[in-house]
């Protein structure tokens, strides 16, 4: 690859950043580190009508959560600064201008009340309305008016926009690496509006004349922008540009997979669809985020992966390294990817049993000594799908049992059981080293010297002690418990047991 790999993710500052954007900004990133290439962030913000205050830096933030911050641009610098379009208006009109003069472009001043007054017209035939070659003659714009009409308009100051003069015969062609070949008849498109009345670009305009100042390689983008491809195309060719090779990536689907997933989905299926919580600053509504639900950021990242990619190998745990090197723009799928939340889960789950027990111990188990709730999260960091849920366990795990298992107590509780408990009840406060090998060293001597096997006990040992049949390692169980409450707890069990079974 002969010119050095550039790419951009370019959201625009309208709300929260849509986990399906988040992709984007992954498989950009993922794509500059697989090429040895730039990833740049610009802030497309020429709607100002849309704008959202906090949005840019709800963007910036959650990037930075995921770890794939840009190298340039808004946040990092960089040479083509600035990186928000709006402050680069003066750039574009001079763009647009250079259209106007090779008559690649022309100047319309039809108000909104006459293009809507045509579009009633053309539905009332059964027809749709497009400003194009057909249509243009018939409208207000400096193709149709003589040059003394334009003047005059002009020096009236009659609000006007500028819009792409798309030939009337012509085909657009151009591969793309997740569609292959995509073509379109230039009769079948509008003429867009490059510039708007208020002076700021279009969408259309904006990101053409950025990307080619910019010198980006590659577009990877939303499958939702294919429509517009065409147009972008024909924009490269009418400034003499060479156009990036794009790459158009499948939609995000509802968990269902039937229509593209939207936060509405998200409400109803209760999880989130912003890669971190959002306050809507008119509302003041809190919209559910990955980082505050519990998701880790390299669970999230891996869990975006595979929305749209596969490895082409039985793997499915990757760090961000391991996922820059499998990373291929060829193994993009075409059809949309299921959001399947449950796979998220699994996701989570698999990254916090990786994760550094002493770490999670001192953000979600402050309060209890160090030792301890690093014992603690060991023994039931497999069964957690969320960090936060460490804590709604050590409450219960704390609280003495208020039922047993009644399967176990029917099918377990006889003479030799009801001896063994009271066996341990008189031999473990003996105990000298209240560890889980301590512990366990003392059940076993016990036991032994009292002529009973260790099976014949150790589950109805558990319900004494936890109220159920099963459950994490009993000998770390009864070490955090601490001797004075396990030795309550089974004799406790012991008065009430032959009541339940009776």
């Amino acid at each position: 690859m002969s010119q050095k790999v550039r790419v951009r993710f370019a959201p625009s500052p309208t709300g929260p950043l849509h986990i399906g954007g988040v992709r984007t900004a992954l498989y950009n990133y993922l794509f500059a580190r697989k090429t040895g290439g730039t990833f740049i962030l610009r802030i497309e913000d020429t709607d100002q009508a849309r704008f959202v205050p906090g949005a840019e830096q709800y963007i910036l933030d959650s990037l930075a959560w995921l770890g794939i911050s840009p190298d340039e641009g808004v946040g990092a610098d960089g040479p083509h600064s600035p990186y928000r379009q709006s402050e680069r208006k003066a750039l574009y009109k001079q763009y647009a201008d250079q259209l106007l003069r090779e008559g690649k472009a022309y100047i319309a001043f039809d108000s909104f009340e006459e293009l809507e007054a045509m579009r009633t017209l053309y539905e009332s035939k059964g027809s749709a309305f497009q400003y194009n070659a057909l249509t243009r003659v018939k409208l207000r714009n400096s193709l149709a008016l003589s040059k003394a009409e334009v003047d005059a308009l002009l020096a009236s100051e009659t609000p006007y926009v500028i819009r792409l003069k798309v030939p009337a015969k012509g085909e657009i062609r151009f591969q793309d690496s997740v569609r292959d070949w995509v073509h379109v008849h230039t009769s079948s498109m509008d003429d867009k509006v490059l510039m708007k009345s208020d002076g700021m670009p279009t969408y259309h305009l904006a990101n053409v004349v950025d990307d080619h100042i910019m010198e980006i390689t590659h577009v990877i983008r939303g499958e939702e922008w294919l429509p517009s491809a065409p147009l972008h195309i024909l924009l490269y060719q009418s400034f003499g540009w060479q156009a990036p090779q794009f790459a158009h990536l499948p939609l995000l689907l509802k968990p269902e997979g039937n229509g593209k997933l939207s936060k509405r989905d998200a409400d109803l299926g209760g999880f989130p669809v912003f890669p971190m919580e959002w306050t809507d600053p008119q509302s003041s509504v809190i919209s559910k985020g990955f980082k505050q639900e519990g998701y880790l950021p390299a669970a999230t990242l891996n869990f975006l992966a595979f929305l749209g990619w596969n490895p082409g190998t039985e793997q499915e745990l990757f760090s961000l390294d391991e996922l820059v090197d499998a990373f291929s723009l060829e193994r993009i799928n075409k059809a949309g990817a299921k959001f399947d939340v449950n796979k998220a889960k699994w996701f989570n789950q698999q990254y916090l049993k990786q994760s550094d027990s002493k770490e999670l111990a001192q953000v979600y188990l402050p309060n209890l000594p160090a030792k301890d709730a690093d014992a603690f999260v060991q023994l039931f960091l497999d069964r957690v799908t969320f960090p936060q849920e460490l804590g709604q366990l050590v409450h219960e795990f704390s609280q003495k049992p208020h039922a047993y298992d009644e399967v176990v107590l029917a099918t377990k509780w006889n003479l030799e059981a009801q001896k063994g408990l009271q066996v341990l009840a008189a031999s473990l406060p003996t105990c000298s080293t209240w560890d889980a090998d301590g512990i366990k060293h003392t059940i076993h001597v016990a036991l032994e010297e009292a002529g009973i096997k260790m099976g014949k006990v150790m589950q109805m040992l558990r319900v004494a002690l936890s109220g159920n049949g099963a459950g994490p390692d009993l000998m770390i169980s009864m070490q955090l418990w601490g001797k004075d409450e396990v030795n309550e707890r089974i004799n406790a069990a012991l008065s009430v047991f032959p009541k339940l079974v009776s």
